[in-house]
């Protein structure tokens, strides 16, 4: 059996119509996108790979040449749109055992945003305890990150 066959981000890259309203930029090994609703924070992205693979343990070595300058570029483009304060990186593998970097906006105004808190804001989102982020904000943040990344603000 295919490694793939059951993963969910392989199940969402197969799906043009659902990743279209999310993707912000993709080159042959990475894909950018925003969090799919319901979404935690404006700007909470995630940068995956194309391929399924679990972790950096299983790049190829374009993909380890490649992987820094991805991921800086793409974390400056969320700062840049979102205007936070600095960006957190997270990846586990737990939910999906395919790499998707958590690119996570943190906002020193915002404590919900703050280290493990926004943990807890991802849950309570999940279970309808917080609001999430307005549709219409997420495609107004898609609209600005597109325009960034065709500026050329990640190759």
């Amino acid at each position: 059996m295919d490694r793939s066959e059951h993963c969910a981000i392989c199940a969402l890259h197969a799906n043009v119509e659902r990743l279209r309203d999310l993707e912000i930029w993709r080159n042959r090994h990475w894909l950018l996108r925003h969090h799919p609703h319901p979404s935690p924070l404006l700007g909470w992205c995630l940068l995956d790979a194309r391929r399924h693979l679990a972790g950096a343990i299983d790049f190829l070595d374009d993909e380890a040449d490649e992987w820094g300058s991805i991921v800086q570029q793409a974390s400056k483009l969320v700062k840049t749109v979102t205007g936070c304060d600095r960006v957190y990186a997270i990846a586990f593998g737990e939910g999906a055992r395919h790499l998707h970097l958590h690119l996570i906006p943190r906002f020193q105004a915002d404590q919900r945003s703050a280290a493990w808190s926004v943990a807890d804001l991802y849950r309570d989102v999940e279970a309808g305890r917080e609001q999430p982020v307005p549709f219409e904000s997420v495609e107004e943040f898609l609209a600005a990150a597109r325009l960034q990344s065709q500026e050329g603000f990640i190759n």
